[in-house]
């Protein structure tokens, strides 16, 4: 029962992580900033709805690797 209970919740947690990255504007970087393009981390702050996104994103990766690690340990 709670396993199942789990891994519904990580079908949910998935799909709004895959929605809210989907929402999210491009940055422009890509895979850019791995040759020296380090716009992307010249420390521009955020406002208003990206940097909600931004972070309902981290939250959304962290709760999803909870469960992830909960569902291998719960028998």
């Amino acid at each position: 029962m709670l396993r199942t209970l789990l891994m519904v919740l990580l079908f949910l947690i998935g799909i709004a992580l895959i929605t809210v990255v989907a929402v999210q504007e491009s940055k422009g970087e890509g895979l850019g900033s791995i040759g020296g393009g380090a716009r992307l981390f010249t420390g521009v702050q955020r406002l208003g709805r990206e940097a909600l996104l931004d972070r309902l994103t981290a939250i959304l990766g962290i709760i999803m690797g909870i469960l992830a690690i909960l569902l291998v340990v719960v028998p």
